[in-house]
Protein backbone atom coordinates (compact mmCIF):
# COMPACT_ATOMS: atom_id res chain seq x y z
CA UNK A 1 0.00 0.00 0.00
CA UNK A 2 1.45 3.36 -0.50
CA UNK A 3 2.38 5.44 2.29
CA UNK A 4 1.47 8.83 -0.07
CA UNK A 5 -1.10 11.03 0.34
CA UNK A 6 -4.35 11.95 -1.38
CA UNK A 7 -3.04 14.86 -2.61
CA UNK A 8 0.32 13.35 -3.92
CA UNK A 9 -1.95 10.20 -5.50
CA UNK A 10 -3.80 12.59 -7.59
CA UNK A 11 -1.47 14.58 -8.71
CA UNK A 12 0.80 11.44 -9.68
CA UNK A 13 -2.61 9.90 -11.49
CA UNK A 14 -1.96 12.67 -14.10
CA UNK A 15 1.32 11.90 -14.68
CA UNK A 16 2.40 9.66 -17.57
CA UNK A 17 5.08 8.15 -15.80
CA UNK A 18 6.18 6.39 -19.66
CA UNK A 19 6.71 9.59 -20.90
CA UNK A 20 9.70 11.77 -21.83
CA UNK A 21 8.26 14.92 -20.95
CA UNK A 22 10.27 18.04 -22.62
CA UNK A 23 11.53 20.97 -19.81
CA UNK A 24 8.63 23.42 -20.36
CA UNK A 25 6.30 21.07 -20.28
CA UNK A 26 7.05 18.99 -16.92
CA UNK A 27 7.80 22.73 -15.34
CA UNK A 28 4.28 23.93 -16.01
CA UNK A 29 2.89 20.45 -14.68
CA UNK A 30 4.80 20.89 -11.07
CA UNK A 31 3.20 24.53 -11.07
CA UNK A 32 0.01 23.27 -11.50
CA UNK A 33 0.15 20.26 -9.33
CA UNK A 34 2.16 22.09 -6.13
CA UNK A 35 -0.86 22.23 -4.20
CA UNK A 36 1.23 22.15 -0.50
CA UNK A 37 0.17 24.95 1.81
CA UNK A 38 4.03 26.59 1.85
CA UNK A 39 5.95 27.09 -1.24
CA UNK A 40 7.35 24.10 -2.37
CA UNK A 41 10.99 24.17 -3.59
CA UNK A 42 11.86 22.67 -7.06
CA UNK A 43 14.23 19.70 -7.13
CA UNK A 44 15.94 17.89 -9.83
CA UNK A 45 17.95 15.05 -9.91
CA UNK A 46 20.10 13.91 -12.85
CA UNK A 47 21.25 10.35 -13.82
CA UNK A 48 24.84 10.52 -15.39
CA UNK A 49 26.67 8.09 -17.16
CA UNK A 50 29.86 7.45 -14.77
CA UNK A 51 31.62 5.33 -12.00
CA UNK A 52 31.50 7.35 -8.50
CA UNK A 53 33.35 4.36 -7.14
CA UNK A 54 36.29 5.69 -9.42
CA UNK A 55 38.52 9.04 -8.28
CA UNK A 56 38.63 9.93 -11.96
CA UNK A 57 35.11 9.89 -12.47
CA UNK A 58 33.89 12.63 -10.21
CA UNK A 59 32.01 15.49 -10.70
CA UNK A 60 31.68 17.95 -8.64
CA UNK A 61 31.67 21.85 -8.69
CA UNK A 62 29.60 24.98 -7.84
CA UNK A 63 27.23 27.38 -9.86
CA UNK A 64 25.45 30.66 -8.59
CA UNK A 65 21.89 29.90 -10.16
CA UNK A 66 20.97 32.92 -12.41
CA UNK A 67 17.70 33.27 -9.95
CA UNK A 68 19.26 31.38 -6.73
CA UNK A 69 17.63 28.77 -4.94
CA UNK A 70 14.36 30.57 -3.39
CA UNK A 71 16.20 29.41 -0.28
CA UNK A 72 17.68 32.06 2.89
CA UNK A 73 21.25 29.77 3.73
CA UNK A 74 22.79 29.87 7.00
CA UNK A 75 26.32 30.46 6.44
CA UNK A 76 29.13 29.99 9.08
CA UNK A 77 32.49 31.13 8.92
CA UNK A 78 35.93 30.53 10.27
CA UNK A 79 38.09 33.11 9.82
CA UNK A 80 40.28 35.95 11.87
CA UNK A 81 40.89 39.76 11.93
CA UNK A 82 40.00 41.19 8.77
CA UNK A 83 38.63 38.07 6.48
CA UNK A 84 36.17 38.18 10.05
CA UNK A 85 35.12 41.56 8.89
CA UNK A 86 34.52 40.17 5.30
CA UNK A 87 32.28 37.94 6.17
CA UNK A 88 30.37 40.00 8.46
CA UNK A 89 30.32 42.84 5.67
CA UNK A 90 29.43 39.96 3.18
CA UNK A 91 26.69 38.91 5.82
CA UNK A 92 27.15 35.94 7.64
CA UNK A 93 25.09 34.24 9.83
CA UNK A 94 27.60 32.78 12.34
CA UNK A 95 31.76 33.83 12.49
CA UNK A 96 34.17 32.70 14.57
CA UNK A 97 37.79 30.69 14.84
CA UNK A 98 38.78 28.46 17.86
CA UNK A 99 35.34 29.32 19.34
CA UNK A 100 33.37 28.14 16.70
CA UNK A 101 35.13 24.60 16.58
CA UNK A 102 34.30 24.44 19.37
CA UNK A 103 31.02 24.96 19.38
CA UNK A 104 30.63 22.51 16.39
CA UNK A 105 32.75 20.01 17.68
CA UNK A 106 30.44 19.88 20.83
CA UNK A 107 27.24 19.43 18.32
CA UNK A 108 25.90 22.53 17.12
CA UNK A 109 25.01 22.44 13.65
CA UNK A 110 22.61 25.11 12.97
CA UNK A 111 24.07 26.43 9.83
CA UNK A 112 24.15 25.42 5.91
CA UNK A 113 27.54 26.03 4.68
CA UNK A 114 30.40 26.10 6.43
CA UNK A 115 33.31 28.14 4.52
CA UNK A 116 37.03 28.74 6.15
CA UNK A 117 40.32 30.84 5.38
CA UNK A 118 43.21 28.56 4.49
CA UNK A 119 45.03 29.12 7.17
CA UNK A 120 42.20 27.92 10.05
CA UNK A 121 41.98 24.49 8.36
CA UNK A 122 44.26 23.15 10.91
CA UNK A 123 41.63 23.27 13.44
CA UNK A 124 38.92 22.85 11.21
CA UNK A 125 40.43 19.72 10.28
CA UNK A 126 39.40 17.68 13.19
CA UNK A 127 35.68 18.51 12.24
CA UNK A 128 36.07 16.16 9.57
CA UNK A 129 34.30 13.03 10.72
CA UNK A 130 31.29 15.85 12.06
CA UNK A 131 30.77 17.57 9.42
CA UNK A 132 31.14 14.96 6.37
CA UNK A 133 29.59 16.51 3.18
CA UNK A 134 29.32 19.71 4.76
CA UNK A 135 33.47 19.81 5.52
CA UNK A 136 35.00 23.06 4.14
CA UNK A 137 36.88 22.05 0.76
CA UNK A 138 38.87 23.94 -2.12
CA UNK A 139 37.36 22.27 -4.88
CA UNK A 140 33.78 23.60 -3.89
CA UNK A 141 34.92 26.96 -2.97
CA UNK A 142 34.15 26.96 0.97
CA UNK A 143 38.15 27.12 1.45
CA UNK A 144 39.22 30.62 0.35
CA UNK A 145 40.78 33.85 0.96
CA UNK A 146 37.93 35.44 -0.47
CA UNK A 147 35.63 35.60 2.15
CA UNK A 148 32.99 38.33 1.18
CA UNK A 149 32.69 37.36 -2.35
CA UNK A 150 32.06 33.37 -1.25
CA UNK A 151 29.63 34.72 1.57
CA UNK A 152 27.83 36.78 -0.69
CA UNK A 153 27.88 34.36 -3.69
CA UNK A 154 26.02 32.14 -0.82
CA UNK A 155 24.01 33.88 -0.01
CA UNK A 156 22.71 34.53 -3.68
CA UNK A 157 22.19 31.12 -4.53
CA UNK A 158 25.19 29.42 -5.30
CA UNK A 159 25.44 25.75 -4.57
CA UNK A 160 27.51 22.83 -4.90
CA UNK A 161 26.79 19.46 -6.76
CA UNK A 162 28.97 16.25 -6.79
CA UNK A 163 27.73 13.01 -7.88
CA UNK A 164 26.16 10.89 -5.16
CA UNK A 165 25.01 7.14 -4.83
CA UNK A 166 23.85 5.49 -7.91
CA UNK A 167 26.03 8.00 -10.24
CA UNK A 168 23.56 11.05 -9.41
CA UNK A 169 23.13 14.61 -9.05
CA UNK A 170 20.27 16.25 -6.39
CA UNK A 171 19.73 19.57 -6.80
CA UNK A 172 17.13 22.57 -5.97
CA UNK A 173 16.49 24.81 -8.71
CA UNK A 174 14.16 27.25 -7.08
CA UNK A 175 10.27 27.44 -5.77
CA UNK A 176 7.09 26.49 -7.37
CA UNK A 177 6.07 30.17 -6.74
CA UNK A 178 9.35 31.42 -9.52
CA UNK A 179 7.86 32.21 -13.31
CA UNK A 180 8.04 29.15 -15.01
CA UNK A 181 11.25 31.00 -17.23
CA UNK A 182 13.51 31.55 -14.50
CA UNK A 183 13.04 27.64 -13.31
CA UNK A 184 13.79 26.90 -16.61
CA UNK A 185 17.37 29.46 -16.98
CA UNK A 186 18.39 28.25 -13.48
CA UNK A 187 17.97 24.14 -14.67
CA UNK A 188 20.00 24.66 -17.88
CA UNK A 189 22.40 26.55 -16.05
CA UNK A 190 23.25 23.67 -13.86
CA UNK A 191 22.67 21.20 -16.14
CA UNK A 192 25.35 22.95 -18.96
CA UNK A 193 27.75 23.24 -15.39
CA UNK A 194 27.23 19.34 -15.03
CA UNK A 195 28.18 18.37 -19.25
CA UNK A 196 31.37 21.08 -18.86
CA UNK A 197 32.16 18.69 -16.06
CA UNK A 198 32.51 15.89 -17.44
CA UNK A 199 35.29 13.41 -16.80
CA UNK A 200 37.15 12.45 -19.61
CA UNK A 201 37.56 9.08 -18.23
CA UNK A 202 33.40 8.91 -18.56
CA UNK A 203 32.63 6.82 -21.90
CA UNK A 204 29.33 6.20 -23.29
CA UNK A 205 26.09 8.25 -22.88
CA UNK A 206 26.79 10.50 -19.94
CA UNK A 207 23.41 12.47 -19.37
CA UNK A 208 21.41 9.00 -18.89
CA UNK A 209 18.01 10.85 -17.54
CA UNK A 210 16.59 13.94 -15.76
CA UNK A 211 13.86 13.58 -12.70
CA UNK A 212 11.92 16.96 -11.55
CA UNK A 213 10.10 17.20 -8.63
CA UNK A 214 8.02 19.28 -6.01
CA UNK A 215 8.88 18.70 -2.65
CA UNK A 216 5.37 17.11 -1.65
CA UNK A 217 4.93 15.81 -5.56
CA UNK A 218 5.70 13.18 -7.99
CA UNK A 219 8.38 12.82 -10.28
CA UNK A 220 8.19 13.72 -13.78
CA UNK A 221 10.75 12.12 -16.40
CA UNK A 222 12.22 14.99 -18.69
CA UNK A 223 14.36 13.53 -21.73
CA UNK A 224 17.48 14.22 -22.03
CA UNK A 225 18.58 15.12 -25.15
CA UNK A 226 15.83 17.41 -25.53
CA UNK A 227 16.78 19.38 -22.42
CA UNK A 228 20.70 19.62 -23.98
CA UNK A 229 19.32 21.52 -26.66
CA UNK A 230 18.45 24.25 -24.35
CA UNK A 231 22.02 25.00 -23.24
CA UNK A 232 23.12 28.01 -25.74
CA UNK A 233 20.38 28.45 -26.96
Amino acid sequence: MSNHGKRYRGAASEIDGSKLYDVPEALAAIKEKANAKFAESVDVVFKIGVDPRKSDQQVRGTITLPHGTGKTRNVAVIAKGDKAKDAETAGADTIGAEDLVEKIDGGWSDFDVLVATPDQMKIVSRLGKKLGPRMPNAKSGTVTMDIKETVQDLKRGKIEYRTGRGATIQAIIGKVTFPAENLQENLVALLEAIVRSKPSAAKGQYLKGIVLSSTMGPGIKVDPQRALTYINR
